[in-house]
């Protein structure tokens, strides 16, 4: 027998023995499915359909109960939740079922793409050694074919060098990378049923693309079915036949996915719709005006920021890399500069020099007309009393043993600011100014939600009354509704104090919201920047070009015709 053949043999195997189960039109039944964690109930009689070959989203924000639902139906739930209601996989209830029982059909007949791709391997071991595990739900006793299925599935799922991803340890693939691994482990096997929950969530908006791209046609491909969890209703109506809206485990709103997107009926729904950036690129327009009149105003004044020229290179197993090659922009007073790309751009090295964090190799970097390049670090704290920064993730960026009134507080003690009750003053205007009331003053972190954390991330950036403000993916770890809120308080803000950013992202829906002018960068150097309206609507590289068609528009797809392709039939011996 030739190999392929043998490998052919091997995958559908099961299909040849055991008897046929009695088909239905629907895989996934889900009929008044609640959860509760404790005395907590956190889903409330959930129901829904997916047919075969179909695809269904679930949609809402963090808390709704997405997750949830997802864990329920793989029998993954934590330790104390306990379930009640109907999961109905292939014809078969598995909710109840012993774990002894449900165990072969996952993996094997259910698949799950999770989220995370940088905690879901383990990083000491590598991808082929993870892979292999993987690979003995088929089983298949000889080890060379196993790594051969494996090495076929790779190269499916679009990994140029199988073999060198398979040798490699995870830290050495990208965040793409790792992802494309976790959905050829996922669909090794041919399952039936596909769980993706929120697989795009951490990756630059076109991997997010590519990899959309390719659960789409694996399921197509493999008459896969797939489940995918999102809070984006744009992604959700580009990708899935039907939705199911949630919010605070209830299902708020069911249906085709064009009608469910078009004409939402419930308030929350259009809620979630009117907070997507791609759909709704003016929303902000009022605030954003003031903005566009000190662009306008500004021509022949010197520039609140300006990047000259500048060169940064470091040393990588020894050789010589260049993160940032030859960067030039200027920012007005009272205006938001984006700087957008994919990871490894140079974004990231870009504002560690403009915060003198690094210091270049050639070129010049001034603020309000100083000049930051070449200072020691005391002649720079002066300087940093006015140029603050917002970290990415609001979950790490805060000391979680701190309450909120000690984290906002820490800079005004740290450059010796007031009085002790002027600066309790302070902490409490720059908490009003973005949303907060009094009554958090005494919470910790874990107290808060991830918009509550990154609002006092941006009070505590606040607090010193700066100029200007350095955002660096601020709203990338939140759901588009928190986002929104924070987009809206940044804009209220600046329109109010006349504040200067720095925003740093590669979602150019978000950019095309908030910002007044743009540099897009890639592999350390500038490729095309201008006003946003230049960059968005007449875009002139090729690289920008693809960045915007990244962009989920939320129009309806166009499902590719699937090939031929046996199934794998579930023995009913392994549910009876």
């Amino acid at each position: 027998m030739a190999t392929q053949d043998r490998l052919t043999a091997t995958i559908f195997r099961a299909e040849a023995t055991g008897p046929k189960p009695q088909q239905s039109a629907g895989l996934l039944r889900v009929e008044d499915l609640s959860v509760s964690y404790g005395p907590n109930q956190v889903v409330s009689n959930v129901g829904f359909e997916l047919g075969r070959g179909k695809s269904l989203a679930l949609i809402g924000e963090s808390g709704s109960g997405k997750s949830t639902i997802a864990r329920a139906v793989l029998r993954l739930l934590p330790g104390g939740a306990h379930a009640t209601g109907r999961v109905e996989f292939d014809g078969h209830d598995v909710l109840g079922l012993p774990e002894r029982r449900f165990r072969p059909l996952r993996g094997r007949a259910i698949g799950f793409v999770p989220q995370d791709p940088g905690n879901s391997l383990n990083p000491v071991r590598t991808i082929g050694v993870q892979a292999m595990e993987a690979a003995a739900l088929l089983d298949e006793p000889d080890k060379a074919i196993r790594k051969a299925l494996i090495l076929e599935t790779f190269a499916q799922v679009g990994l140029d060098n199988p073999q060198r991803v398979y040798d490699s340890y995870p830290h050495q693939l990208s965040g793409g990378m790792l992802q494309r691994v976790l959905i050829g482990l996922a669909v090794l096997p041919r399952p039936s049923l596909l769980v993706a929950d929120e697989p795009t969530s951490a990756l630059d908006v076109t991997i997010q693309k590519r990899i959309l791209d390719l659960l789409s046609r694996l399921q197509h491909e493999l008459n896969i079915s797939l489940l995918l969890i999102t809070h984006d209703l744009a992604i959700a109506a580009e990708r899935a036949d039907s939705l199911v809206v949630l919010k605070d485990g209830v299902v708020q709103e069911t249906g085709g996915t064009t009608a469910v997107f078009s004409s939402p009926k419930s308030a929350y729904a259009r809620k979630l719709h009117a907070d997507v950036p791609a759909l709704n690129p003016d929303r902000y327009a009022r605030l954003r005006d003031p903005g566009f009149r000190f662009l306008k105003a500004d021509t022949g004044k010197t520039p609140k920021i300006e990047v000259s020229a500048v060169t940064k290179t470091f040393a990588v197993d020894g050789r010589v890399v260049t993160a940032v090659d030859d960067v030039s922009f200027s920012v007005p007073a009272g205006t938001t500069h984006a700087l957008v790309g994919e990871s490894g751009s140079g974004k990231t090295t870009a504002i560690r020099l403009l915060l003198g964090l690094e210091q270049p190799d050639t070129g010049n970097i001034s603020v309000a007309g100083e000049r930051l390049n070449g200072r020691s670090h005391e002649s720079l704290r002066a300087v940093w009393r006015h140029l603050q920064f917002v970290y990415q993730n609001p979950f790490t960026s805060l000391d979680p043993t701190w309450t909120v009134e000690r984290l906002v507080r820490e800079p005004l003690d740290r450059f010796k600011i007031g009085t002790a009750k002027e600066r309790v003053e302070h902490v409490r205007e720059a908490l009003a100014n973005v949303g907060l009331g009094e009554h958090l003053l005494s919470r910790k972190p874990e107290a808060l939600s991830g918009g509550q954390r990154q609002r006092v991330a941006i009070a505590r950036s606040l607090v010193l009354k700066p100029d200007v403000i350095v955002l660096d993916e601020p709203t990338s770890a939140l759901d588009v509704s928190v986002q929104a809120d924070i987009v809206e308080v940044l804009l209220s803000l600046q329109s109010n104090l006349g504040l200067t950013y720095v925003f740093v992202s590669h979602d150019l829906a978000l950019v095309r919201q908030l910002a007044h002018t743009v540099s897009v960068m890639h592999r350390g150097r500038v490729v095309e920047q201008g006003t946003v309206s230049d960059i968005f609507d007449n875009p002139q590289q090729p690289y920008t070009v693809s960045l915007l068609k990244s962009i989920p528009s939320g129009a309806a797809r166009v499902a590719p015709v699937p090939s031929p392709q046996p199934r794998r039939i579930i023995n009913q011996e392994q549910v009876a």
